[in-house]
């Protein structure tokens, strides 16, 4: 049979058609599903993000720290031992003190002992040495300086503090008598609250500008990247500074705050929004993002409900990662001098008081408010890391 022949003879006979009539709770091995197993191939994607982002151990005790640090701030004003002004003159840079548990053999619970303080006439220092003779118990819900929470109710109720007549500081005290642990607690609100609301507006920011160069292309794309290369060219710290010292000394603190957040967010969002440019340039082929187009939807809907959700969950890993950043530029600038002032306390206004090295040597716990940012710092980091490696569950 020539050739021609076999090719009319394959044409002529018809291959059966075979349907598998083996049902589809199996396995690739033919086996029936286990439970376990239709647990997983049945799991939506959210799902399945969720148990790969629970296997990184780091990631969760990073995301339960920051999620209590968040809820901490909330009621920064029953946390804390001291109101936030609370002075003491007669305590000026007391070193921490020290929680005991035993006096003379006899466990009498939570206490610190009374203080008393000599001037060294060397260097001018104050020397605390503790009296033994007097105890202070530490009580827990209990009465002490009174407050306004968030400005609004009148309180006096604390977590903690200690009987009358005693002192309770943890982490020691400024220059002006003022409880070092108390106003941590206060800055963490202000702190963190910005690395949020600059990221927020960074990420909208990102969305937009990004959205529009990847999904229209062409000369809007091309004077858009040109935009991004020109403020990535800056240095941005100098930059930072330049922007924050032109902001009115006559300001309110809340205004200040409101500044330096719009400085920071302004020159946070480029990275991003060339991250979801590149996205958009190949998802904008996609068929349905046609079909789309076909059905008459208009662009910001095509961006919104159909390109956008498609990686979000890489833009949600980005966003978590730019909130360092923007927590240790607001650190950078108040450290500076540059950024929030007095009376609003945050952690770089804290560590603005830290700046002299004199002061460092003497008192080298006023350096403390560098812990919390190192540990925020981390924890978004490594929860950043856990949320990037969920993204793709398949992976």
């Amino acid at each position: 049979m020539s050739g021609t022949d076999k090719i009319r003879q394959a044409g002529n006979d018809r291959l059966e058609h075979f349907v598998s009539d083996e049902p589809f709770d199996r396995n690739p091995l033919g086996a029936p599903l286990t439970p376990e197993q239709e647990k997983f191939y049945l799991a939506s994607q959210w799902k399945l993000m969720w148990w790969k982002f629970t296997r990184h151990r780091l990631a969760v005790i990073s995301g339960l720290f920051l999620l209590l640090t968040y809820l901490a701030i909330l009621i920064a004003e029953f946390l804390a031992p001291y109101e936030l002004h609370s002075r003491h003159p007669d305590f000026i840079y007391v070193p921490p003190q020290q929680v005991r548990m035993i006096h003379d053999g006899s466990f009498i619970g939570p206490f610190v002992y009374g203080t008393h303080y000599r001037l060294n006439m060397e260097n001018l220092q104050r020397i605390y040495t503790e009296d033994t003779s007097q105890i202070y118990r530490i009580r827990f819900f209990c009465r002490s300086d009174p407050y306004k929470f968030w400005g609004a109710m009148e309180s006096d109720l604390h977590l903690f503090c200690v009987e009358d007549g005693g002192t309770l500081f943890l982490l020691g005290t400024d220059r002006l008598g003022r409880d070092v642990l108390s106003r941590i607690i206060y800055g963490a609100r202000i702190s963190l609250s910005i690395g949020l609301i600059g990221t927020m507006l960074s990420f909208s920011l990102a969305l937009v500008i990004g959205g529009i160069a990847g999904y229209f292309g062409g000369i809007v794309d091309l004077l858009i990247q040109r935009l991004i290369e020109i403020l990535q060219s800056f240095p941005q710290i100098p930059l930072w500074m330049a922007l924050a010292a032109v902001l009115p000394v006559t300001w309110s603190p809340l205004l200040i705050y409101f500044g330096i957040t719009v400085i920071l967010a302004m020159f946070d969002w480029t990275g991003l929004a060339r991250a979801v440019r590149s996205k958009l340039l190949s998802l904008r082929e996609e068929e349905y993002c046609l079909a789309a187009q076909l059905m008459g939807a208009k662009p910001q809907r095509i961006i919104g409900r159909h390109l956008l959700p498609g990686f979000m969950s890489h833009l949600v890993a980005s966003a978590t990662l730019s909130v360092p950043a923007i927590i240790l530029g607001e650190t950078a600038l108040s450290f500076l001098g540059l950024g929030l002032r007095a009376p609003v306390t945050s952690w770089g206004v804290l560590l603005n008081e830290a700046q002299n090295i004199s002061v460092v040597a003497l008192y080298p716990w006023l350096i403390l408010p560098v812990v919390p940012v190192i540990l925020v710092i981390l924890a978004f980091n490594f929860l950043g890391d856990g949320i990037r490696d969920a993204a793709d569950p398949y992976a």
